[in-house]
């Protein structure tokens, strides 16, 4: 089963910048959908945005314009640039396996991005 190594998380300040990686174990990209999922505290985990198998992104209003979601097929990797960030972005970010937006693989342990002055 494949698994999900996040990082790139940490503190930074608003309107600050990021970019988180998502390490799988194997190549998965073959025909699968990938997403960035956020929780936060006291709040329901959320896909902020998604890459289709074919290239296509899809972004959650609230980062539409602020992040970037990308992959690297030679290193089983996804990344998440995020900028101009803001405290309503603190959260634990986890990458997966996506259909139509549901998670379906396995939960990494997710990195924290905290965005505070």
């Amino acid at each position: 089963q494949v698994q999900f190594v996040e990082s790139g998380g940490g503190l930074v300040q608003p309107g600050g910048s990021l970019r988180l990686s998502c390490a799988a174990s194997r190549s998965i990209f073959g025909g699968y959908d990938m997403g960035w999922y956020r929780q936060a505290p006291g709040k329901e985990r959320e896909l902020v945005a998604a890459l289709s198998s074919g290239g296509g992104t899809g972004y959650a209003d609230s980062v539409k314009g602020r992040f970037t979601i990308s992959r690297d097929n030679a290193k089983f990797t996804v990344y998440l640039q995020m900028n101009s960030l803001k405290p309503e972005d603190t959260a634990v970010y986890y990458c997966n396996l996506q259909n139509y937006g549901r998670a379906v693989g396995p939960w990494g342990q997710g990195t924290q991005v905290t965005v505070s002055s």
